[in-house]
């Protein structure tokens, strides 16, 4: 199983970027999805969760500014950043819960992390 992030880059304060985040290979199901961030000298947060049933989770710093949303045709979690402020920069990772088969237990994958970096 391998999770495939995109969409990171520049860009100035106020404005918007959309992330994605592809799971790929033995597939059986795939129970939360969602995206994490750490900053230089920072530990790892929780920036948003989406169940498989559409359930969302964010942080506080984020509601009301950020939205999660999933394909679960094609097995992708999506990140839409508006509004930025230069205390998003970080690096975002996003994860899956997934299983492999209809008797395995659920575990986390991890994809690359992708740059946000809000700077004028």
């Amino acid at each position: 199983v391998q999770l495939q992030a995109s969409g990171g880059g520049l860009v100035q304060p106020g404005g918007s970027l959309r992330l994605s985040c592809a799971a790929s290979g033995s597939i059986f199901s795939i129970n939360a999805m969602g995206w994490y961030r750490q900053a230089p000298g920072n530990q790892r947060e929780l920036v948003a969760a989406i169940t498989s049933g559409g359930s969302t989770n964010y942080a506080d710093s984020v509601k009301g500014r950020f939205t999660i949303s999933r394909d679960n045709a094609k097995n992708t979690v999506y990140l839409q950043m508006n509004s930025l402020k230069p205390e998003d920069t970080a690096d975002y990772y996003c994860y899956a819960s997934i299983r492999t088969g209809w008797n395995t237990l659920a575990r986390d994958y991890w994809g690359q992390g992708t740059q946000v970096t809000v700077s004028s």
